[in-house]
């Protein structure tokens, strides 16, 4: 069989035009198995370190979580180890060993398991409620969108990438931060132990999307770099992940047109108390934020602020019935303006 220049690899399967098209920085299929596989070499060493790595991603995002602190959460993204058993399902659904197969399917179940435990044991500490969605760290991973699955393929196509050659290795922290695992993980664990099951699903369909996502655009990447044995048995398993993941564009296309709608309604807030603060000097709308069935109106009010009533009535016919309107203004005052009729 002819090699690949610049390999060593006989399990080389590409084509003329992949040898043209693709560089020769291409790692060997025993190399990258050695990567990905935890049951291969030295397994009890990669055990260790992916189970001990593993433990402290999910403490860390966890407290990120807790603690709205975006930068924490990046630093668990980082030092997660979550995505090496996810690639290990796309190399072994692109080679066909079984036995990788199903121990990257069970390593990634196992985790999903711990993170999750963690998470809820950790919602202890979040007072009982507590408004969830008041947290920027929750609020971002529970109303997974299409724009989420669009960036998630990439992002594994990168990372597949980042795999194969030895030339581009460097970009797998960017990949890292790029893809959410752990993160959606902690939020569900933190939902769930608050009794939040709606949001907690949320979390666990944006880590549903990326994994599968993660697994479709690395079979497509490794079997283009030609560790397909069985280039002919690929069909199968892409019919596979192609229904799963049109099974997951059913609640990302109703986030994404939730998302939509709830754009306009927070413009149509903005425009109606605008005009309702207009009649008092030096009033003016920081901000507007809807979550759920509640639109929180932060105002900057130096002077006592118009009937609420106006307000609520104003709103009538330009969002849904129902809508609890809340008003904060900046001098600490919380006022239950009521709900739009």
């Amino acid at each position: 069989m002819q090699r690949c220049p610049g390999t060593d690899d006989p399990d080389d399967h590409r084509g003329r035009w992949s040898r043209l098209l693709l560089p020769a920085q291409r790692r060997p299929l025993p190399e990258l198995a050695d990567q990905l596989d935890l049951a291969r070499g030295d397994h009890a060493a990669k055990r260790s370190a992916f189970w001990s790595m593993l433990v402290l991603s999910a403490v860390i995002a966890t407290a990120g979580v807790l603690a709205d602190s975006t930068a924490t959460v990046i630093g668990a993204m980082i030092i997660a180890p979550l995505s090496r058993p996810i690639m290990g399902i796309a190399l072994g659904t692109v080679t066909a060993d079984r036995r990788l197969l199903r121990h990257s399917a069970g390593v990634v179940t196992a985790g999903l398991v711990m993170v999750v435990g963690i998470g809820a044991i950790a919602s202890l500490a979040v007072p009982a409620g507590a408004d969830l969605l008041t947290n920027t760290q929750v609020s971002g991973r529970t109303a997974p969108r299409l724009a989420d699955l669009i960036a998630a393929v990439a992002t594994g196509a990168a990372g597949a990438l980042g795999l194969s050659r030895r030339d581009v290795s460097d970009v797998l922290p960017g990949v890292a931060i790029a893809i959410s695992l752990v993160p959606p993980l902690a939020v569900a664990g933190v939902c769930l132990g608050q009794g939040d099951l709606p949001l907690a699903a949320g979390a666990l369909v944006l880590f549903a999307s990326n994994v599968l996502s993660l697994v479709l655009a690395g079979t497509l990447v490794f079997a283009a770099y030609g560790y397909a044995r069985r280039p002919h048995g690929l069909g199968r398993a892409y019919v596979t992940i192609t229904m799963l993941m049109l099974l997951l564009l059913v609640p990302l296309g109703a986030n994404t047109a939730a998302n939509v709608l709830v754009n306009a309604w927070t413009n149509r807030i903005t425009t109606a108390a605008t005009q309702w603060i207009a009649p008092v000097p030096g009033a003016e709308i920081r901000s507007v934020t809807v979550n759920a069935h509640i639109a929180t109106i932060d105002v900057l009010a130096p002077a006592t602020l118009p009937p609420v009533g106006l307000l609520l009535d104003a709103l009538h016919g330009h969002i849904p019935p129902g809508v609890r309107i809340v008003i904060t203004v900046a001098d600490g005052r919380r006022i239950e303006a009521g709900r739009v009729p």
